[in-house]
C-alpha cells in the first residue's frame, strides 16, 4: 500500500502531526476509520509501525474485529499484536467509556499513537466546560503524557475518505452512535447547533483555542511546579492561578476525577483547606483532603469508612 494508492494520503500528511524523525511508533488501532488512517498515515510518513488493538469484549463476536486491524497491518507492512481486557460485567455502567479508556490504556504500551481528529478534539473541549474544568478543559491536549495524536489536524471527513479512496471498510462501533453517552449527542446535536448559531464551521475554531491555551498551560504549569500542594502554607502565600495548578496536578497524580481534569469547584475545595476555611472537605468519586499541622493529604473514602 503505497502513497501512489491514494495521492489523498500526501495531501493529508501535510496536515499531520507526527513526531519529527521518524522511527518505531506504536499505533491504537480500533478498526474505525480515524484509527486506519492513522495506521496508513503513519506507514507512509516513514514509521516502523506495530498496530495494537484492543478487544474490550463489549459485543458478541468482537475478538474477530481484530483480524480487519491485522490484515490492514499486512497490506501496510507493520507489526500487529492483539489485546484484550473484559468489560462485559460494565456494558449497562453509565460511566463505560470511561472505564474502557482507563482499561484500553492499561495494556497499551505507555508510548502509543491514537487516531484523534480535530472533531474529537473539540468534543473533548465542550464536554470538559461541561464537567467544569475550567482552562485544563480548554487543553485538552495537554497532560496526556507521552501518547502522541498525530491526526489533530485532520478531520473525520478525510480519514473517511481516505478509506473509502483505498478500498478499506472501517468498523463502525455502536457505542459511537448511541445518545445515551454525553460524547455522541455533542456530536450530533450541540455542534451542529454551534454551526448554525455561528454561520460557520466551528471546529477549526475549538481546535485553535485548544492549541492556543495549550501553550499557556504548559507556562503556567512551569511556574507551578515550585509549589508543594501538599503544603497549606506555600498554597496560601502562592498566587491564586499558581495554586490552583499546583492542586490541580496533584489531585491528577491522585487519581482524582476519573481521568478528567478536576472541576474548579473541587480544586477550590482543596484550597479552603489550605486556607484554614475547614480541616477537611469531600471532593469527588469517594475522594476527601484534609489538613493536619499545615500539611494536606488526599484520602480514599467509601462506604464504610468516614
Amino acid at each position: 500500500m503505497s502513497i501512489g494508492d491514494a495521492p489523498y494520503a500526501a495531501e493529508l500528511l501535510t496536515r499531520c502531526r507526527f513526531p519529527i524523525e521518524p522511527g518505531e511508533l506504536n499505533c491504537a488501532v480500533s478498526g474505525g476509520a480515524d484509527s486506519l488512517a492513522l495506521l496508513v498515515l503513519a506507514v507512509q510518513a516513514g514509521f516502523s509501525v506495530t498496530a495494537f488493538h484492543v478487544d474490550h469484549g463489549l459485543r458478541p463476536g468482537s475478538a474477530s474485529e481484530a483480524g480487519l486491524v491485522a490484515s490492514v497491518a499486512s497490506r501496510c507492512g507493520a507489526k500487529f499484536i492483539a489485546l484484550s481486557v473484559d468489560l462485559s460485567g460494565y456494558a449497562g455502567d453509565g460511566n463505560l467509556e470511561a472505564r474502557a479508556r482507563e482499561a484500553r490504556y492499561g495494556v497499551l504500551p505507555e508510548e502509543v499513537a491514537t487516531g484523534h481528529t480535530a472533531d474529537d478534539v473539540a468534543e473533548t473541549v465542550l464536554l470538559n466546560l461541561m464537567w467544569g474544568s475550567g482552562l485544563d478543559g480548554l487543553a485538552p491536549l495537554v497532560g496526556a503524557g507521552v501518547r502522541i495524536r498525530p491526526l489533530v489536524g485532520l478531520r473525520r471527513a478525510d480519514t473517511t475518505r481516505l478509506c473509502q479512496t483505498l478500498g478499506l471498510q472501517p468498523l463502525q462501533d455502536p457505542m459511537n452512535e448511541n445518545p445515551r453517552f454525553r460524547r455522541v449527542r455533542v456530536r450530533q446535536e450541540v455542534l451542529p447547533l454551534l454551526n448554525d448559531v455561528a454561520e460557520r464551521d466551528v471546529v477549526p475554531l475549538l481546535l485553535r483555542l485548544a492549541d492556543t491555551v495549550a501553550d499557556d498551560v504548559a507556562v503556567l504549569d512551569e511556574l507551578a511546579s515550585a509549589i508543594d500542594p501538599t503544603s497549606a502554607i506555600e498554597l496560601r502565600t502562592a498566587s491564586r492561578a499558581l495554586a490552583r495548578r499546583a492542586v490541580r496536578g496533584w489531585l491528577v497524580a491522585s487519581g482524582v476525577g476519573d481521568g478528567h481534569p478536576p472541576p474548579l469547584a473541587v480544586i477550590d475545595r482543596v484550597l479552603a483547606v489550605a486556607l484554614g476555611e475547614t480541616p477537611r472537605a469531600d471532593l469527588i468519586e469517594g475522594w476527601r483532603v484534609a489538613r493536619r499541622f499545615q500539611r494536606l493529604r488526599i484520602e480514599r473514602i467509601g462506604p464504610d469508612r468516614t
